[in-house]
């Protein structure tokens, strides 16, 4: 199945093209010719599985040549800064030969650059919940144009405490609208949210998120944020690493890292939105025929990389999305190849670990013996070999005293205590 068999129009097959997609994934396969129909649609769908396209290629199609003058036409609510701008990333990669219009508004950070944007006009609006709320009511939003919702990670709205909010948003929407609905999961309340703003639709449910990387070896480094170098010159030492795509959060921190490898005698190369067009596509075409063996990327621009044969991939920091993490790491052991994923955690990462393992459903192997563990880490496992030991050691009391009763006696505990 490609693209242009699910009936996606010219420009939007040239801007997929452009980003290195062929084929569609199955939510894609199921959910695009749904909405192009114009029926509604409940998709049981984690962001791993290419559910963003799913349906901004659709309502991108729909939208073309529509009358750009007509007020916001699309709504997709989102639960966290992070995807609403990962969404609207998506949105100008899929929509760059459309002519369609979006902006994305989001808390947390001053409001002037969202107004104006907002003043200027746009077709689709990428908003969270409290700051759509918020410019709802200072009257620089009306949805009244509106003809497209998306309500996407609805469970993890849930969870966040936005469905109040998500109920004082609905009304505000026009009757005559098509929506489409996407969770994880369907605990009752977000079943009968479903069933309240829904009008007949298709449903689409997908493997879960964690399948698609039960196939990779995983494996994790705690280290210390300023040994992160060493630590991944350390590992490219191994010619075991054929190629490795290497992640990082922001952009100047992949052009920092491949000046490190450049120095130290390792061809590499960045690819990121402050690159050119040609400097990008340059340094994939080298990547994907091996001849650059190191890759560092972020997200975004490493998005449509599909490499033959990619050993490694490295995520030299840790996403702050969970699913971003899928989304790197499912980037090796395709098409029955094996594949190896490696991850650096710092302290002050944790908390993204935590919620990556979360989502896979398992904890990721920990690599102990490497010369740059971090501090913290080797302070808990001391701890945990001095607590082994010391439990050793009080066993071996035991089994020698058990016969006298001493052992239980002097330690006040055990089977007997209580006993008259």
């Amino acid at each position: 199945m490609t693209f242009e068999q699910l009936n996606v129009i010219t420009p939007i097959l040239k801007a997929l093209e452009n980003e290195g997609y062929t084929s569609p994934t199955p939510i894609q396969e199921q959910s695009i010719p749904i909405v192009l129909l114009g029926k509604d649609l409940l998709g049981c769908a984690q962001t791993g599985t290419g559910k963003t396209a799913a349906f901004s290629i659709p309502i991108l199609q729909k939208l073309y040549k529509t009358d750009k003058n007509k007020g916001i036409k699309a709504l997709v609510l989102t639960p966290t800064r992070e995807l609403a701008i990962q969404i609207g990333e998506s949105f100008t990669s899929y929509g760059k030969f459309t002519g369609v219009r979006h902006t994305v508004v989001f808390g947390g950070v001053p409001q002037k650059s969202q107004t104006d944007a907002l003043r200027r006009g746009a077709d689709v609006l990428i908003a969270t919940p409290g700051r759509l709320l918020d410019l709802i009511n200072q009257g620089f939003i009306s949805l009244k144009t509106l003809e497209f919702f998306v309500l996407d990670e609805a469970d993890r709205m849930l969870d966040m405490g936005f469905i109040h909010d998500i109920k004082r948003i609905l009304p505000l929407l026009p009757k005559k609208r098509q929506t489409l609905f996407f969770s994880a999961t369907m605990p009752p309340e977000i079943a009968k949210l479903a069933n309240t703003i829904l009008f007949q639709p298709e449903r689409v449910q997908v493997a879960a998120v964690s399948s698609t990387v039960d196939i990779i070896q995983q494996s994790l480094y705690f280290v210390d944020k300023k040994d992160k170098n060493d630590l991944l010159l350390h590992l490219l030492k191994n010619p075991e690493i054929e190629s490795a795509l290497v992640f990082t959060r922001t952009k100047h921190g992949a052009d920092k890292i491949v000046k490190v490898l450049i120095k130290e005698g390792i061809e590499a190369a960045a690819i990121h939105g402050n690159k050119s067009q040609n400097a990008r596509q340059r340094a994939l075409t080298s990547f994907k025929d091996h001849t650059l063996r190191v890759l560092i990327a972020t997200d975004i621009a490493a998005r449509g990389i599909d490499v033959d044969q990619l050993s490694h991939v490295i995520n030299y920091e840790l996403p702050n999305v969970p699913e971003t993490y899928v989304h790197r790491i499912g980037r090796t052991g395709r098409a029955g190849n094996d594949g190896i994923a490696i991850a650096f955690c710092e302290p002050e990462e944790l908390p993204f670990l935590k919620d990556i393992q979360k989502l896979i459903g398992k904890n990721i192997p920990v690599v102990e013996n490497h010369p740059y563990i971090s501090t913290e880490t080797r302070t808990v496992i001391k701890r945990k070999d001095e607590e082994l030991k010391f439990k050793a050691k009080e066993n071996k009391k035991y089994q020698g005293s058990r016969t006298n009763g001493d052992f239980w006696r002097r330690q006040n505990v055990g089977p007997d205590k209580g006993k008259k």
